[in-house]
């Protein structure tokens, strides 16, 4: 009785108001409204131990709704699932060798060209970053060296400023979804929700931009993350055929008019884009096999791992290139962020003390470290709220404090002599890459803080890993760049620039990683250049959760087999002991974005649930006849917002010679489909069915892959309401039907892994007169917290033991 009167007001609520609400604000909005956006609410109703987003109806149903850039905005999700009505089976059919073939041959060109773009971009953002930074760092270096200190920094401020202002206002005013590494929202996407204004051209010109200004500015953040996101903007670009007021409409671009090409598109520019960063094209297929693709097939495997090489083919032309001098400050190292393969790996077993050590001290840093990038992401939504204002003086505050502390603190170094076994041109160096910095000391001195503060991440990041230099920084030193790094990596993170994680956490994990190695020193035979390299790698598994692709990303950089297996132990111990305390750093961002992302596993208590218990708890589902009437099709549209509506066909007789009519569920059929129905004015002036060619005549398969339009663009004049559509042609006659005894936890599973965005429920027992199909579960139905929303006694309390 309680779940039939719950039901009976929701289905009463939703004929009544056909609107979504903005939870924290509690404000209603008309469907005609649905785009405009809530920038403000009121901070009293979001304390910092809440989610940003969350919707805590007692009804299964309702519009899902994410923080994607700046703005709440309405989450649909993706057709992964093949829609195999009449004219996708004909289009098939009608297809020739030739036309097969092309298809296969454009996919390997279009990764070709993701590839080969991503390699391109990612070589010129390297170019700029390092000469930008490189001419900053040398006319700063002069300064000191005319003991001008108070002019040097501020001129060393003014241009950190400037970049960074360069960045935040690109982001702020042209593409706030530019912000941040986007790696969630990829991970999002691929998962099968449609995250709005993600991949454009505008995303892509301000992350190249503002990354390029970002980094320069010596801004606690990378460029990895950043480069990921933008091969997946190449990537849909180039599937779409270009921008989308450019698009071109060849007609060899209609194959990837799909979510499903577009996905394989996207997954292969992730992948490019890693390889790009870390010059590892195997751990860039397997980053996107294990942290970012939800779904996965061999022919995929193949096209991104086409995609990393032509990467590396074209970094390594380049590379070539700047050293012959033509880069200008661009290293000799090349694009590669790091590189210890000169070194010469020894270790015995009482070296696994540290190791595991390492690996401790990896996973609890690490979930700390998470725990505490959620509290302050929260404080910054909150600030970010107030206005585009605010967060540009949010990200001018934190470029100054990180220029304050990168030019000051150095003053509290100890000068040290110079080894008198080094050359003149290594110790002491001025302003250009080299483990000893000169900075305020006297000839033949050097400043090791200096050498870890005032010069580019990149570099940074070399000097701390650099090998047979176990008597070059002092403890204290090392101490004050792991504090201070640790301070930079919480408040860099959530500013509205292009930022990644890779970086920051790879400059905190070197920082104790090296410092366990002057304090072990006399007890390890391993050099404190790998100690800090193992360091970065615990802290990235210990935040990420990332184990097989890190490992693989590590060896290719280190270029020396014999780390594995204290690679592969440290890996392993962070993970663990992260998972024991928090989730990874991508799920927390995309819990705080409220994207309904589904999990791999479900929870345990789901197995206690059947799809029938959700099915019960929801509004009836809406379904439309085979032959349907115009009207009730609008109606239909207008009221709901479902995208999806189950086809009948009354009084049918079974094929099997039984006399008895029965009901037929023929498919499902799309919400985007309807309304190209309504547009095209497919009606019929008679209820009848239509014949195979009067279909081809008016859609083509490619017309129905689009899913632009909705019902308020569409006008039908009352003449037009009473006459009727025939349902059938562009029905999806395979939906995925599940029993409603199949647990949740089964679903949830099915769900996933097919990418699936409507499943529909049968009776388990078939009766006369009863519809075949007693509800349909989308991906918002399965979410653990919503669930729990209408179930809260399947959440088990805190504390409670279990018995026997």
């Amino acid at each position: 009785m309680f779940i039939c009167l719950k039901v009976l007001c929701v289905v009463t609520m939703r004929n009544e108001e056909h609107s979504y609400k903005n939870v924290e604000e509690n404000t209603t909005m008309n469907n005609h409204n649905m785009e405009e956006v809530v920038e403000e609410r009121d901070p009293e109703h979001n304390p910092l131990n809440e989610p940003l987003l969350i919707k805590r109806n007692r009804t299964l149903s309702g519009n899902p709704l994410a923080l994607v850039g700046s703005k709440v905005s309405y989450i649909e999700s993706l057709d992964y699932e093949i829609n195999e009505n009449d004219l996708f089976k004909q289009d098939w059919r009608s297809r020739s060798r030739t036309q097969v073939l092309q298809y296969i041959f454009l996919k390997w060109l279009l990764a070709f060209f993701v590839g080969f773009l991503t390699g391109i971009i990612a070589t010129l953002m390297n170019l700029s970053i390092e000469n930008i930074a490189g001419y900053k760092l040398l006319a700063v270096v002069e300064y000191i060296q005319n003991e001008r200190y108070l002019t040097g920094f501020v001129f060393f401020m003014g241009i950190n400023l400037v970049l960074t202002f360069i960045a935040a206002i690109l982001c702020v005013c042209f593409a706030p979804t530019a912000a941040g590494p986007g790696i969630p929202e990829i991970k999002a996407y691929l998962n099968g929700i449609d995250t709005p204004n993600m991949f454009g051209a505008n995303v892509l010109f301000v992350k190249i931009i503002g990354s390029i200004g970002a980094v320069s500015a010596g801004l606690d953040l990378g460029k990895e993350g950043p480069l990921v996101h933008i091969g997946s903007c190449i990537a849909s670009i180039l599937g779409q055929g270009g921008p989308d007021n450019y698009r071109i409409k060849w007609r060899w671009l209609r194959y990837f008019n799909n979510d499903r090409d577009r996905r394989d598109l996207i997954t292969s520019g992730a992948s490019s884009g890693v390889c790009a960063a870390f010059r590892a094209p195997v751990g860039g297929v397997l980053f996107a096999l294990e942290e970012v693709a939800t779904w996965w097939r061999s022919a995929l495997l193949w096209r991104t791992f086409f995609s990393t090489a032509v990467v590396v083919v074209v970094l390594r032309a380049f590379i070539e290139l700047c050293h012959e001098g033509k880069c200008g400050l661009f290293g000799a190292g090349g694009l590669i962020m790091f590189d210890v393969s000169n070194v010469s790996v020894s270790y015995n077993v009482m070296d696994i003390i540290p190791v595991v050590i390492i690996g401790v001290i990896g996973g609890v840093l690490g979930s700390l470290y998470n725990y505490l990038l959620h509290k302050v992401l929260r404080l910054y939504n909150l600030i970010n709220q107030k206005g585009k204002m605010y967060k540009l003086m949010l990200s001018l505050a934190v470029s100054l404090f990180t220029s304050v502390c990168q030019y000051g603190l150095p003053f509290l170094g100890n000068c040290t002599p110079c080894d008198p076994s080094l050359p003149e041109s290594v110790c002491p160096t001025n302003g250009r890459s080299g483990n000893y910095k000169q900075f305020n000391c006297p000839k033949g001195h050097y400043n090791d803080l200096a050498t870890l503060l005032l010069t580019t991440n990149d570099d940074a990041v070399k000097n701390i890993f650099s090998t047979n230099t176990p008597l070059e920084y002092q403890p204290t030193s090392i101490i004050i760049f792991f504090i201070l790094y640790c301070i930079l990596g919480l408040i860099t993170f959530g500013i509205a620039v292009p930022s990644g994680l890779f970086l920051p956490i790879i400059l905190m994990g070197s920082g104790y990683g090296r410092l366990l190695g002057i304090i072990m020193g006399p007890h390890t035979n391993i050099d404190h250049g790998l100690l800090a390299v193992l360091g970065a790698a615990s802290l990235m598994a210990g935040s990420m959760r990332m184990t097989v692709s890190l490992c693989v990303i590590f060896l290719e950089l280190t270029n020396n087999l014999l780390l594995l297996p204290i690679t592969m132990i440290v890996l392993l111990i962070a993970k663990t002991v992260g998972d024991s305390f928090n989730p990874s750093i991508y799920e927390i961002i995309l819990h705080l974005k409220g994207l309904p992302f589904m999990d791999a596993n479900p929870e345990p208590w789901m197995r206690n649930l059947t799809v029938g218990d959700l099915v019960d708890v929801k509004p009836p589902v809406v379904t439309l006849s085979g032959v349907e009437k115009v009207s009730n099709i609008v109606d239909a549209l207008k009221n709901t917002t479902h995208n999806g509506f189950p086809v009948m066909d009354d009084r049918v007789v079974p094929p099997t010679g039984v006399a008895s009519e029965a009901t037929e569920l023929h498919g499902l059929l799309l919400r985007a489909h309807l309304i190209q129905v309504l547009k095209k004015k497919w009606f019929l002036k008679e209820r009848r069915r239509t014949e195979e060619w009067e279909v081809r005549e008016k859609f083509t398969w490619m017309e129905l892959a689009e899913r632009e339009g909705n019902i308020e663009e569409v006008a039908v004049t009352k003449h037009e309401m009473e006459m009727f559509v025939d349902l059938h042609p562009l029905t999806n006659t395979t939906p995925f039907t599940v029993l409603e005894s199949m647990s949740v936890a089964k679903a949830v599973i099915l769900f996933r892994q097919v990418g699936l965005r409507h499943m529909l429920v049968v009776p388990k027992y078939q009766v006369t007169g009863v519809s075949p199909v007693i509800g349909i579960l989308t991906r918002q139905d399965l979410l653990a917290h919503n669930i729990l929303s209408v179930f809260p006694h399947l959440a088990k309390p805190k504390g409670r033991e279990k018995k026997n």
